[in-house]
């Protein structure tokens, strides 16, 4: 592993090796659920099979129910701030709102868009892509459940100012 280590460039010394699998904390909500890290997606999902589209204020927003990686569930409501084509597995195109979600994995925090599908058939209710991963992230193929998220309040309002 030390080999493997120092032939890596010189920047990813500074980057926190995680699992394929990991708990990560989202926010508002402050829900922490197990996520698929997915170098092959470009896009964070999240798991919405229940949620509610509603108007506040002039804006699209969409009410949400997160269950937790202990079944807890949990509400939460934020604005819609788009839509993105999201190509398939399978090859085709499917049409899904985003939202801006914080993302805590390990100790870093993120502000990041998050396209919401229905992942019931799936084992993990998070994708986490492309979009929150570079620049801070390795994934060891061969761990899961390396790190828990450890942002705190502040640690998340001083990264998200820079």
């Amino acid at each position: 592993m030390l080999s493997l280590i120092s032939s890596l460039p010189a920047d990813s010394n500074d980057r926190l090796v995680v699992g394929w699998v990991e708990r990560i904390a989202i926010c508002p909500g402050d829900v922490i659920l197990s996520a698929k890290i997915d170098t092959g997606a470009v896009t964070c999902s999240l798991n919405s099979q229940d949620s509610m589209p509603f108007v506040r204020n002039g804006r699209n927003w969409v009410r949400l129910k997160i269950s937790d990686y202990q079944g807890k569930e949990k509400t939460v409501d934020a604005p819609i701030v788009g839509n993105r084509r999201i190509k398939r597995h399978f090859g085709r195109f499917q049409e899904r709102p985003v939202i801006r979600l914080g993302v805590c994995l390990g100790t870093i925090f993120k502000e990041v868009d998050v396209n919401l599908v229905d992942r019931s058939g799936l084992e993990y209710p998070m994708l986490i892509g492309r979009n929150f991963m570079e620049g801070d992230f390795l994934v060891n193929p061969s761990s899961k459940y390396t790190i828990a998220p450890t942002c705190s309040p502040q640690a998340a309002d001083e990264q998200s100012e820079q």
